[in-house]
């Protein structure tokens, strides 16, 4: 009764020209899809856990982002928690929303639009600590890195806290070049260090040298992130929260800053793709590595491609075949690599710049397998205008 009721509903979102690109493949601790359609290109999607609770959260979208409009938009969202998952899944649960919502407001696709997403976001995910305080007060200890991609109207535009990386793969001369987007945030760079330094003159230890590795109060190795309650307010420096998380001295300003860096690119014909990726993959690939990769194999199953390639290198570490590495579960896989999230967008020249989107509608998150009808019905709804909900069927909060 209620499926029949549900469909009455949403029958009218149904249109000839709207599909729905979802869904995807578990394999084990691994999860692809191959390949797709968003708004300027084919994409790859994958993904491997390491944790023992998948930390890593990720997203691609493709529609018009601005209901009045009809130009074609792509966003990619990749978050990679630490602590915890709540922070990354709270991200793509909220960011997107956000994202729309003050672009509406605005008109437009902005770097003030961005900026206001990821401040929007990061007071979101703080009130529910404060909600839950007294129930799960180690929500305080849990973060995210938040990298995100926006194509609109032919600019590409690159925003990151953390250390998770956007390459562009560029043809220069004939020969693909590995050019960064986005900025860095970890304490392992000595420019990172410097601004730490010169944000808080009168901390001596706002970063110490552990066990060989640069940490921000000799906690966390990332300068600026999502979430990290306990790092941003001194509200949440004490009881409740475990003693190991809280500073013995007080703080008077946030030790975790939540400002992204942003670049825009404008796209050129010269651009061939990006690849959007975790922590964890550039950890045992180079920029030029993971370009060369893209450059020189089909693009079916790129992003699975480029997980394996990182597996290998990190069984290559530790003297052990690769073969064997598979085997380790989750866990005690943590020990060899991080959880790898990578996404690759392709783009075509001649629907870059395009201001008119009649292309499949896109939805896709990270981990998820191919949805009911109802859950597509849902969605397409949601794209159509008739309120925000989520892939699951549930209504965004």
């Amino acid at each position: 009764m209620v499926g029949q009721t549900v469909m009455r509903i949403v029958r009218p979102c149904f249109k000839p020209d709207h599909q729905l690109a979802v869904g995807g493949t578990r394999d084990g601790l691994l999860w692809y899809k191959d390949t797709g359609r968003h708004a300027c290109g084919d994409f790859s999607m994958a993904l491997v856990q390491a944790n023992n609770l998948l930390e890593d959260a990720s997203q691609v979208e493709a529609a018009p982002l601005l209901l009045s409009h009809s130009s074609s938009t792509t966003f990619v969202g990749i978050y990679d928690g630490h602590g915890g998952p709540e922070t990354a899944h709270f991200i793509a649960q909220h960011f997107f929303p956000n994202l729309k919502k003050f672009a509406t407001e605005q008109q437009t696709v902005s770097v003030d639009v961005i900026r206001k997403s990821y401040a929007a976001t990061e007071e979101g995910f703080l009130n529910l600590v404060r909600k839950q305080w007294l129930i799960k007060p180690q929500l305080a200890s849990v973060g995210s890195c938040c990298l995100v991609g926006i194509i609109n109207e032919g600019v590409l535009y690159v925003a990151n806290t953390g250390d998770s990386r956007a390459v562009l793969g560029r043809l220069e001369r004939g020969v693909i070049k590995a050019v960064q987007l986005s900025a860095e945030h970890n304490a392992s760079i000595e420019s990172v260090r410097e601004e730490l330094r010169q944000f808080h003159p009168d901390d001596p230890r706002i970063v110490v040298l552990k066990h060989n590795v640069w940490r921000v109060k000799g906690l966390i190795q990332v300068s600026r992130t999502l979430g990290d309650a306990y790092l941003k307010s001194t509200e949440f420096n004490r009881e409740p929260l475990l003693a190991r998380f809280r500073l013995s001295e007080p703080f008077h300003k946030p030790i975790l800053s939540p400002e992204p860096s942003i670049e825009v690119h404008k796209l050129c014909t010269e651009d061939q793709f990006v690849i959007f990726a975790s922590d964890g993959l550039w950890e045992h690939l180079t920029n030029q590595e993971a370009v060369d990769i893209v450059n020189c194999s089909p693009r079916n199953g790129i992003a699975r491609r480029l997980i394996k390639a990182a597996l290998r290198e990190a069984a290559k570490k530790r003297e052990m075949r690769y073969s064997d590495l598979k085997k380790i579960d989750r866990g005690v896989r943590r020990h060899f690599h991080d959880d790898i999230t990578v996404v690759v967008l392709f783009l075509d020249s001649a629907l870059v710049g395009k201001r008119f989107y009649g292309g499949p509608l896109l939805s896709l998150r990270g981990g998820d397998a191919s949805p009911s009808a109802s859950q597509v019905s849902v969605v397409l709804c949601a794209r159509e205008g008739f309120g925000e909900f989520e892939a699951g069927g549930s209504p965004v909060q």
